[in-house]
This record gives C-alpha cells, structure tokens and sequence, in this order.
C-alpha cells in the first residue's frame, strides 16, 4: 500500500523520500509531520515488496524499517536494503531498528546503509535531523 503525503506536484526543489513500515500508527505519525514540508514530498510503504516496485520513482531516501513482524514470511528489511543497492547504490538508506545494538547497526553498514535511527517513544524527534544529515552526505 502506498500514500502520498505531499499531494503538490513533484518540484525540483523538494526531495522524494520513502518511508517504509509496517506499523499503521507510525505511518500515520510520518504522515502528520511530513504533510506541510516544503523540502520532501514523502511517500509511505506497509513493507519492503511495496517499496521495491516503486523504484523507479527515483527516492533519494528511504527510511526503511528492519523487521515487518505485521508481515510474517515477506522480506525482511535486511533483505529490501540489499535490494535497494543493488538496483541503485546511490540511494541513501537509513536504517530503522528497535534495537539499538552495535552488531546489528555494523550489518546495517556493512549492507550499505547510510545512517540507522533507533525507533523508540522518541525517535520522530531525531528523524528530520537525521534525514537531513543522510541526505548531506555523499
């Protein structure tokens, strides 16, 4: 399932961002903070199948959410990361995690993702901060 937070036209200006989670609450949070951005138009995905064939629309990020536990026996978010790099490498990719465990985030990088967010009561604070910094960087 895919919804459109920015409705206006895609402009030049504004950065295509996919947000990938099977947690309706937080899409829906996602939803709320990005639909007055004047900098992203964000597209939101319920699991890694759904953001692998939106693909072609060219993100420059996708938030990308580790495990779709609502979603037993579909790709993991390890695997969709993977997937990501190899139809194009240049994406940037930040890693969503519950659990905030150095050895996790090492196979995160490893795997190509740019920067990880811990997902706690909190962490919408630190998401636009991130994504600006994952963006940044080349």
């Amino acid at each position: 399932m895919a919804i459109i937070v920015n409705n206006q036209a895609a402009d030049k200006e504004n950065k295509l961002i996919f947000f990938v989670d099977d947690e309706k609450m937080i899409l829906n949070l996602v939803e709320y903070v990005f639909n007055t951005s004047d900098e992203y138009d964000v597209k939101t995905y319920d699991s890694g199948e759904a953001c692998l064939e939106n693909l072609t629309l060219n993100p420059e990020l996708i938030v990308l959410d580790q495990n779709f536990l609502s979603h037993p026996g579909m790709i993991s978010g390890m695997d969709t990361l993977k997937k990501i790099k190899e139809y194009n490498p240049a994406i940037k990719v930040v890693m969503l995690t519950a659990q905030g465990n150095q050895e996790l985030v090492d196979e995160f990088i490893k795997a190509g993702a740019t920067k990880y967010l811990t997902k706690d009561k909190h962490f919408i604070d630190s998401l636009m901060a991130v994504i600006k910094e994952a963006l940044e960087m080349s």
